[in-house]
């Protein structure tokens, strides 16, 4: 959109038609959409992605092993055919409903502004509770990480450690099995219940219990963990079973309520139980990939745009004269 079609559609009473708070694959896809439903659409981008050290996206048809990187660029580039949309980087720190929609502050490398638009689409995603283990920042989305779908068939048939809490750490060790034969399960410290160790043990998952004293690196790559007792574990790689929380608080700001699980409660199109307030992606959804992510978008930004049109066709028929709208209705 041109500079002077942005000034004037900030300067509107009722500013966006759809403002998207989140710039990754969920984002991107509800803009692309709005976009070509011809909507007036500010995607925000805050820069901050869950997926930042990873060296690549999996499991994404035509787009399987695309650097995530490569991915937001390409969809920045088919972004800019629609004059439309408008792409900006900035953070929303704050959100409102107000008369005809909502009040979002963002604040960018100006300062602080309040933009309005007539529905919202949060596509903010969650982050990721990393934790604390030596050595484990240097190769974090590169020979540890937490999705077996994303990075397990890379490591096929090979060594691998799983570590985590036994809430979440006992599933993901079991999902990892359909990768490799060769599954350790690292505790962290923590005692399994005789029930944990038997459903491990059955498939063939060793347990140890002993927290991980240091990450063995070697050429910059993972060789091994030391355990606190002096075992030590070799493994090519390490997944890691951690929980996430909500990257932004906008949803909570504006009355949703999150699931036991800490996701936004939203219905399958992405509507939550504020008017015109969508979220799609991570931030509602069990399943993390990126594909679901996208669709998830469209989905949602389908569900916005079919709420405007209802708006624009019912305020055309109350606008036409008295005999226009007999015929009509």
């Amino acid at each position: 959109m041109p500079p002077a079609t942005l000034a004037k559609n900030e300067a509107r009473n009722t500013g966006w038609d759809c403002i998207i708070v989140g710039g990754g694959p969920a984002g991107l896809a509800a803009a692309l959409l709005l976009g070509r439903a011809r909507r007036h659409v500010l995607l925000l981008d805050s820069g901050e992605y869950r997926n930042a050290r990873a060296h690549h996206l999996h499991g994404f048809p035509t787009r399987d092993g695309c650097p995530p990187a490569l991915l937001r660029a390409t969809a920045h580039e088919e972004l800019q055919a629609y004059p439309t949309v408008v792409t900006r980087s900035g953070l929303a720190v704050e959100a409102r409903q107000q008369a005809g929609g909502f009040a979002v502050t963002v604040q960018d490398q100006s300062g602080q502004r309040v933009l309005h638009s007539r529905k919202l689409l949060l596509a903010t995603g969650v982050a990721d509770e990393v934790p604390d283990l030596p050595g484990l920042d240097a190769i974090y989305g590169l020979d540890a990480w937490h999705c077996p779908y994303c990075d397990g068939y890379e490591r096929q048939d090979q060594p691998l450690a799983v570590y985590g809490p036994p809430a979440q750490g006992v599933a993901l060790a079991l999902e990892a099995s359909g990768w490799s034969g060769n599954v350790v399960y690292c505790s962290g410290g923590d005692r399994l219940e005789p029930r944990e160790h038997e459903r491990l043990s059955s498939v063939g998952i060793r347990v140890r219990e002993s927290p991980v004293q240091t990450l063995m690196l070697e050429g910059g790559r993972l060789r091994g963990l030391r355990l606190a007792d002096g075992h030590v574990i070799t493994c090519a790689a390490l997944l890691l079973a951690m929980r996430f929380r909500q990257r932004s608080n906008l949803a909570q700001q504006l009355g949703c309520s999150l699931t036991a699980g800490g996701l936004v409660q939203a219905n399958a199109a992405g509507r939550t139980g504020v008017e015109g307030l969508y979220v799609a992606g991570d931030a509602a959804s069990s399943l993390h990939l990126a594909l679901i992510a996208a669709a998830q978008g469209s989905h949602a930004a389908f569900a916005a745009n079919t709420a405007l049109l209802r708006e624009d066709l019912k305020a055309r028929r109350q606008d036409a004269p008295p005999s226009y709208r007999a015929a009509g209705d």
